[in-house]
C-alpha cells in the first residue's frame, strides 16, 4: 500500500479544493499514481446510509453513467448511496475518489475494505488525516467539505431532514458550486432532505444528462448509444421503465408467461439493466 502526502503548496494539490474557505493543509493519498485525478472534472454523489432500493439503484446508475461520460465520481465510502456511487463508477471502468473521515491507512467502515481496494486500483482514497487517526463523529462532517470541495457539482440522491449529505450540499453552496438533488416520494422520510433542497432551488436530477448539462457537458455518442435488448427482454425492460413492478405485475402488463418474464429479468439483471429488491424490479438505466 503506497501512501503519498500532497501539501497545499504542491502543484498536484487540486485547485478546486484550494479555493474553498477552509482547505486542508495537506492531503494523504492512497491508490492510483496518477496525480491528475485530483484535478479532473468531478461530481460528488452523496446520500443516506440507510437508503431505499430506489436510492441504491439511482446512485449506482448515476455513478456508472457519469463515470462513463468521463467524470470522476467522488463520495465518502459510507454505506448506502456513497458505496453504490463508487460501485457504479467501477462498473463503468471509470474513476472514483473516496474521501475518508479517518486516517489514510484505515478503511471505514471495515466492511468496505474490498471496495476501497478496488477504488485504489483505478482511483484514489483520500484523507486529510495521517496514518493512525481513528474515526470520530466530528471528523465526518469535516470530511464532507473535501467531498464538495473537490467537485464542480454535488448530487444528493436521498437524504433525511438532518442527513450528513445536506452538510455536503451546504459546503457546496458556500463554495459557489452546483447543488443538485434527485426528487423523491413526498411521503418518504428519505426524500425530506432532497425535496427540501429542490424547494430551495437545487437543480432536479432526472438522469445523468441533467448533471452533464449543468456542467456544460454532453453525453458522447459512444456513451449514449447502447444496444437495446430484443424479444421478451426488450418487452419486459420497456415495461419496467414505466415503473417498478413485480414478476406477476410484469406478466399481466406484457402478456408474457411468468416463466418468460423471470428469464428475461435474469438476462436484464446480468446486463445491469434492472435491479431487484424485495421482489420488485426497477430500471437502472438513466435515459
Amino acid at each position: 500500500m503506497t501512501i503519498r502526502r500532497v501539501p497545499r503548496r504542491d502543484r498536484a494539490y487540486p485547485p478546486l479544493l484550494a479555493a474553498i474557505h477552509d482547505p486542508p493543509p495537506c492531503l494523504w493519498l492512497r491508490g492510483s499514481p496518477e496525480p491528475a485525478l485530483l484535478g479532473g472534472p468531478a461530481v460528488a454523489i452523496v446520500g443516506a446510509r440507510s437508503c431505499s432500493a430506489y436510492g441504491r439503484a439511482v446512485a449506482r446508475m448515476l455513478g456508472r453513467e457519469l463515470a462513463a461520460a468521463g467524470l470522476v465520481v467522488v463520495s465518502g465510502l459510507a454505506r448506502g448511496v456513497d458505496a453504490e456511487a463508487h460501485r457504479g463508477a467501477l462498473d463503468a471502468g471509470g474513476t472514483t475518489i473516496a474521501v475518508l473521515g479517518c486516517g489514510i491507512d484505515r478503511d471505514y467502515p471495515g466492511a468496505h475494505a474490498e471496495l476501497a481496494r478496488r477504488i485504489g486500483e483505478r482511483g484514489l482514497v483520500v484523507s486529510e488525516y495521517e496514518q493512525g487517526v481513528e474515526p470520530a463523529p466530528w471528523r465526518f462532517p469535516a470530511r464532507n467539505r473535501i467531498i464538495a470541495g473537490l467537485c464542480a457539482a454535488t448530487v444528493v440522491v436521498e437524504a433525511r431532514e438532518r442527513s450528513g449529505a445536506l452538510i455536503t450540499a451546504d459546503f457546496a453552496l458556500e463554495d459557489g458550486r452546483e447543488v443538485m438533488a434527485v426528487p423523491g416520494e413526498i411521503t418518504s422520510a428519505l426524500s425530506a432532505g432532497t425535496n427540501a433542497l429542490l424547494r430551495l432551488g437545487a437543480t432536479p436530477v432526472t438522469g445523468p444528462a441533467d448533471v452533464l448539462e449543468a456542467l456544460g457537458l454532453t453525453l458522447s455518442v459512444a456513451a449514449s448509444v447502447e444496444s437495446e435488448p430484443t424479444g421478451a427482454a426488450g418487452v419486459v425492460l420497456g415495461q419496467v421503465r414505466e415503473g417498478a413492478a413485480s414478476i406477476d405485475e410484469l406478466a399481466r402488463a406484457t402478456g408474457l408467461a411468468p416463466g418468460e418474464v423471470a428469464a428475461a429479468l435474469i438476462e436484464l439483471e446480468l446486463a445491469g439493466r434492472v435491479s431487484e429488491s424485495d421482489g420488485v424490479y426497477r430500471s437502472t438505466i438513466g435515459r
